[in-house]
């Protein structure tokens, strides 16, 4: 029992004292398990979160919103690549990942659940829920764990993207007819409070977060990432001239920062256990693109056993 302790103690030193923790490096299960969670959970989020945007590929206005929206969803399969590698690392398979997904068990961020009715939405999916994202994964380079801070830094590059990608999708319609404006509008009425529950529950309900501070494979609470967001957001709609959804949002000249209203956690757990707009839409066409994909894993698999054999016969 002692000896566990002394390990403990000199992996929390090396957490203290900025330290990355590798892949080969010595951890507590319970710190395995919890990255494990998080960057699988994370990448689920990047594959999901092309759904809602692929309905937009053949709808888009114009050749070159086309041609960004395509680079967008090739970037996030890109991430969901990224995540899926690191959390292999952690000794778990990307096969079991993908079990995990599939049947429930492993969750993926509950944005996602939500339908894009327009092509506003688009806009306010990189303004906002990109925009959230960055703002929870730009501390993510800092984590603890080697493997996903380095994945994180080239996410963040293309998310940072992606955020001024919607922005100017929105920019563009508020500058636009009366009807695009109001579209804009009503897209941000919907997405703004699922914006905010992005991320996860009050500091006081979280229970996982206090251990992950602690570990430092977060770097600033739910509650922090939160009010971050909405500072940085306000001032960003006042340049679109719309409203945000919100009659309590105020500056708080004393905190210096903007007081906002509760959010319906009622709505956010009711969709993370699987009630939402479109979740089981969402499952069903993940589900069947895996099935329909087998034949190109397959194909891959046999070319890099192929490819294998020849370097063995060339070294021989």
């Amino acid at each position: 029992m002692d000896a566990i302790k002394s390990f403990e103690d000199i992996f929390q030193q090396r957490i203290d004292d900025e330290q990355k923790i590798e892949a080969r490096d010595w951890m507590p299960d319970a710190y395995r398990k919890s990255l494990i969670r998080q960057i699988s959970q994370h990448a689920h989020s990047e594959i999901v979160g092309m759904l809602p945007e692929g309905n937009w590929i053949s709808r888009a206005p114009s050749l070159k919103r086309k041609l960004a929206l395509l680079a967008k969803i090739q970037d996030e399969a890109g991430h969901g690549l990224y995540l899926y590698s690191a959390t292999e690392t952690l000794n778990i398979s990307r096969e079991e990942l993908i079990e995990q997904l599939h049947s429930g068990k492993a969750k993926y961020s509950s944005i996602f659940n939500y339908p894009t009715l327009t092509w506003a939405d688009i806009g306010a999916i990189g303004w906002l829920v990109d925009g959230a994202a960055i703002m929870n994964q730009v501390a993510l380079c800092r984590t603890s764990y080697g493997p996903y801070a380095r994945a994180m830094v080239r996410i963040c590059k293309e998310e940072s993207f992606h955020q001024r990608q919607g922005y100017d999708i929105l920019l563009t319609m508020c500058r636009g007819s009366k009807e695009q404006k109001d579209m804009v509008q009503d897209a941000v009425n919907r997405w703004w409070w699922p914006s905010l529950m992005m991320f996860g529950p009050n500091d006081d309900a979280s229970p996982n977060s206090t251990q992950s501070l602690k570990w430092k494979i977060k770097r600033l609470s739910n509650d922090e990432l939160r009010q971050r967001f909405v500072d940085m957001t306000v001032p960003q709609a006042e340049i679109l001239g719309i409203k945000l959804p919100d009659p309590l949002l105020s500056y708080n000249v004393e905190r210096g920062h903007y007081d906002f209203g509760p959010i319906d956690w009622d709505e956010f757990y009711q969709v993370l256990a699987g009630n939402g707009p479109c979740n089981k839409e969402r499952m069903v066409a993940r589900i069947k693109a895996h099935k329909e994909g087998a034949w190109v894993r397959e194909a891959a698999m046999a070319y890099a056993e192929k490819q294998k054999q020849k370097r063995v016969k060339t070294v021989a």
